[in-house]
């Protein structure tokens, strides 16, 4: 059973960084995906980056292409996001999620697992 647990939100002013992990357990098939996604109030949830673990490609939105890093610890079965060059637009709930891939980030749907979700505020 996946389980994903999001965290590393927190309050943070505008160009400054912060590093999100989601921890992750359950995996037993080698090929997956991974993304994280957001969603602020009043907003769709908007697709931030997916990585597909088979080959280790990664597609990045067009709003965080070149501030935003995603990684992984294979062995700690971790995903990160760092983020930098903060906006107050980045401000949102952000997930990970997880599914057998590779998973298209426009196609948030064929993620069956979802985290819980960690606020990032940016002021």
């Amino acid at each position: 059973h996946v389980q994903l647990v999001e965290s590393g939100g927190e309050p943070v002013q505008a160009g400054g960084s912060l590093r999100l992990s989601c921890e992750g357990s359950g995996y037993d098939k080698p090929n997956y995906c991974m993304g994280w996604y957001r969603q602020a109030p009043g907003k769709e949830r908007e697709g931030v980056v997916s990585i597909y673990i088979g080959d280790g490609s990664t597609y990045y939105g067009d709003s965080v292409k070149g501030r935003f890093t995603v990684s992984q610890d294979n062995g700690k079965g971790t995903l990160y996001l760092q983020m930098n060059s903060l906006k107050p637009e980045d401000t949102a709930l952000y997930y990970c999620a997880y599914d057998l891939g590779p998973i298209d980030l426009l196609s948030q749907t064929d993620f069956g697992y979802w985290g819980q979700g960690t606020q990032v505020t940016v002021s």
